[in-house]
């Protein structure tokens, strides 16, 4: 084991001190890459050639720790800034046949003896900690990226249900767009929330930006109205569109017992602030 460990450390000095003729053979193997070396470093602060050789020395002198931790690092930093995982690939696919030229040039210069049953050993470890590599960077790749996701998902959903108070009782939440499964769960967590938050006692749910919603999402919209009154608040609904009404009249379901519903906003707005008490 010594011995394997001595004459990795003289590989290792080896490829350090041929540092450009490496950077050169890495540079052919990876022409797409290549040719990104300075757009890479400039947006995501990540020098491809000072990397390649880190990992090329952990790889050799098999130091599994730091390798999986440069992993972390790697996969987080390429998510982070959005680089492609087949850029990444291709990179690592050349370092590995640099790697082994090296290995082959270095065995030829010294013309070892019959040392096939060694160097074939050599590669299966080699290879075995490349894949290490990539199997750690992918999985925190993933993870980070899909953790970012969901993040930034439940951003946007928050502020696509933006409660909006008019009054010291009033409020408006103007809907917009689709209502999925996710979003429903967003309204209903944002307006129960808000609700006791500012303490609303009205709480106008503008529904013309809305052209259609599934039956599940309707019935999912009618108990978050159950938990408006259940606060004792009440919830006014605007701008139901002739689709969705349709919809509803032959399904056989309606908000009238849930909540009041109204034509437009504009009109409802100016009949409940002048409803309001002077100050």
């Amino acid at each position: 084991m010594d011995t394997t460990f001595e004459q990795n450390s003289e590989i290792t000095r080896h490829i350090l001190n041929n540092k450009q003729n490496f950077e050169k053979k890495l540079l052919s193997e990876a022409v797409n890459v290549a040719g990104k070396i300075h757009d890479i470093l400039r947006e995501g602060n990540i020098d491809l050639l000072k990397n390649a050789q880190k990992l090329v020395v952990y790889i050799l002198k098999k130091q599994e720790d730091k390798l999986a931790e440069f992993a972390k690092q790697e996969g987080i930093s390429w998510a982070k800034y959005s680089l492609t995982l087949s850029f990444k690939l291709e990179w690592v696919q050349a370092i590995r046949r640099t790697l082994w030229h090296f290995l082959y040039e270095y065995d030829k210069e010294r013309k070892h003896g019959d040392q096939l049953d060694h160097f074939y050993k050599q590669e299966r470890d080699i290879n075995d900690m490349v894949d290490k590599f990539l199997n750690d960077f992918f999985l925190n790749y993933s993870s980070y990226k899909d953790d970012l996701i969901k993040s930034q998902r439940k951003i946007v959903e928050h502020l696509s249900v933006p409660i909006i108070p008019v009054s010291s009782s009033i409020a408006v939440l103007p809907l917009i767009g689709m209502i999925d499964e996710y979003r429903i769960k967003t309204i209903e967590e944002k307006v129960l929330t808000d609700v006791a938050r500012l303490k609303v006692e009205t709480l106008i749910m503008d529904l013309s930006g809305i052209a259609d919603m599934e039956m599940d999402i309707i019935d999912h919209l009618q108990k978050v109205l159950s938990g408006i009154a259940m606060m004792g608040s009440k919830a006014v609904i605007t701008g139901l569109r002739p689709e969705l009404v349709r919809k509803m009249i032959h399904s056989g379901i309606s908000f009238n017992n849930k909540a009041e519903t109204r034509g437009t906003l504009q009109q409802t707005l100016r009949q409940y602030l002048e409803l309001e008490p002077n100050t």
